[in-house]
């Protein structure tokens, strides 16, 4: 079998070591005899996972006892309405890089009034708006930090007058964050630290419980924290497998040296990659340079050149590359490296635009 470089956007590749551990718990979870996928959330060694789990995050990320760090069902996309529920009173201010800001515009107008600071549609989102204010009135201000279709990305902690919620499904652990500057993180796992199937949440204790109006018993993020925090995310039935495979993944990014660590691996990797595309004469980058992803690359085929386009998926796919076609919505070509992605896939997809730019002087 010939080698494969996962460049999916998410689900994406994940560390090898989190999936041996992930097989080996199918057949036998913590030496119980029963295999994680048919074991109780009520048993010790799962409990001990959950904490392990939660731990993980607390020490990765540095996050204070004041937040909650909530491993929960439904994906980022159910994020995009729990938090109008919980937090918007009256107005919403949003920052339009995407299309997933897009879809969290459109359900947190279901909750109130929403302002959109700033947008870079008129650009097919290649570009993060600058020179914008927040308006102090607003409830919070939403952020998509990492734009997976069209490759840009907040690469800093931006400071807000009011609660800032950031959703960072898909680059979450990819560098330092500052906790302490945002009121809520969300995001779904699939990218960074695990498979698709639990979503995180990272709330400031404190600004729940001030909305108006009556929440649905599961909406409501303090129904998962529970008095004392005595919940811990078992209200309900956690999804079980991918907290394990996301605990085998924190363990392998503490391994790896934490997300100072990561940042710096991401950064050559990303680096080598752009230098490739402004460099090679059969492609151009997509996003504006200044505001280019170090998770998800997207380039197309240079002006005069696009006839290429479906010439050069079939090279790429017959040298081992996957899922390096654009998204539908905008076309070309997207290299997801998100922090499993080993640097040797990134030279191997380099190699690939270099012999097929030969083929083609």
């Amino acid at each position: 079998m010939k080698q494969a470089h996962n460049f999916n956007a998410g689900p994406c590749v994940l560390p090898k070591p989190a999936i041996e551990s992930a097989i080996a718990a199918i057949r036998d979870f913590d030496n119980t005899g029963i295999g994680i996928l048919e074991i109780s959330h009520r048993s010790p060694g799962w409990e001990r996972i959950m904490k392990e789990t939660e731990q993980l995050w607390r020490e990765l990320l540095n996050i204070p006892d004041d937040y909650a760090v909530l491993l929960l069902g439904g994906g980022a996309s159910t994020q995009f309405f729990t938090v109008p529920a919980n937090l918007l009173n009256k107005k919403a201010a949003y920052l339009q890089t995407g299309v997933w800001a897009k879809k969290a515009i459109k359900e947190a107008k279901f909750y109130g009034e929403v302002e959109i600071v700033a947008s870079s549609e008129d650009k097919t989102y290649s570009y993060i708006p600058k020179g914008y204010k927040i308006p102090a009135d607003a409830d919070y201000f939403h952020i998509t930090t990492n734009n997976t279709i069209y490759g840009t990305e907040i690469k800093e902690d931006i400071d807000s007058p009011v609660p800032l919620v950031a959703d960072m499904s898909s680059d979450i652990m990819s560098r330092p964050v500052d906790v302490r500057k945002y009121a809520l993180i969300y995001g779904g796992a699939q990218k960074n630290v695990g498979p698709a199937g639990v979503t995180f949440v990272i709330v400031r204790k404190d600004i729940l419980g001030k909305v108006e109006r009556k929440l649905q018993t599961m909406v409501d993020y303090r129904t998962h924290i529970g008095e004392e925090g005595k919940n811990s995310s078992m209200f309900n039935t956690p999804p079980v497998f991918s907290i394990f495979v996301m605990h085998e993944t924190l363990k392998w990014v503490k391994e790896m040296g934490g997300v100072e660590a990561m940042n710096k691996i991401n950064k050559e990797k990303a680096a080598l990659l752009y230098e490739e595309i402004d460099r090679n004469s059969l492609f151009v980058g997509t996003a504006a340079k200044e505001d280019r992803s170090i998770m998800n690359v997207c380039f197309v085929m240079a002006p005069g050149k696009e006839a290429l386009q479906d010439e050069f998926l079939n090279y790429a796919k017959e040298r081992g590359m996957v899922g390096i076609k654009g998204h539908r919505s905008v076309g070309g070509f997207r290299a997801s490296i998100y922090n499993a992605c080993p640097v040797e896939s990134v030279r191997a997809l380099i190699a690939c635009m270099q012999d097929f730019e030969k083929l083609h002087k």
